[in-house]
């Protein structure tokens, strides 16, 4: 499994939320970015929020760039800006159960989802719980939160 140190962390999350940047405002939604690094420290592939349709979310943007059994998944780290989401309307499946189904055993975030548009949000839960290895890096959680200034004050 691809275990870098702390500034490689701190630099794929920031990545991540320059990719989050690139969202187009959505007055439901979170402007979110997520890259997939290989074991090996190269990335695999990145996402952000809306950008191959209007509910598609980072995570998803990302994963669907690879194979569903991609070898490569089974040592890599998925970065995020935000929590991966634990619900969605009936139709689509939730980062977290993507993220959980395409094998890969860490995850790095900025930021827990708050409750401005659910109330529970419960991905980290689901991903420890599944023996995912999830890492928060508070340090960059205000640079995540800027890039949804569109939303308003977040708790």
């Amino acid at each position: 499994m691809y275990a870098p140190d702390r500034a490689q962390d701190l630099r794929w999350i920031q990545r991540a939320i320059d990719l989050a940047a690139l969202c187009p405002p959505a007055t439901g939604a979170y402007s979110v970015g997520a890259v997939i690094v290989g074991e090996d420290g190269t990335e695999l592939a990145s996402g952000y929020s809306r950008a191959t349709g209007p509910r598609d979310h980072a995570e998803e943007v990302a994963l669907a760039q690879l194979p569903k059994d991609d070898p490569r998944l089974a040592g890599a780290t998925i970065y995020s800006t935000l929590e991966p989401c634990s619900q969605r309307s009936a139709s689509r499946t939730p980062c977290a159960q993507r993220i959980l189904a395409a094998g890969i055993p860490r995850v790095v975030i900025a930021w827990r989802e708050p409750t401005l548009f659910v109330d529970d949000c419960v991905g980290y839960e689901q991903l420890v719980e599944a023996g995912v290895t999830v890492l928060e890096l508070p340090e960059l959680m205000a640079a995540a939160k800027a890039v949804n200034a569109h939303l308003g004050r977040l708790a």
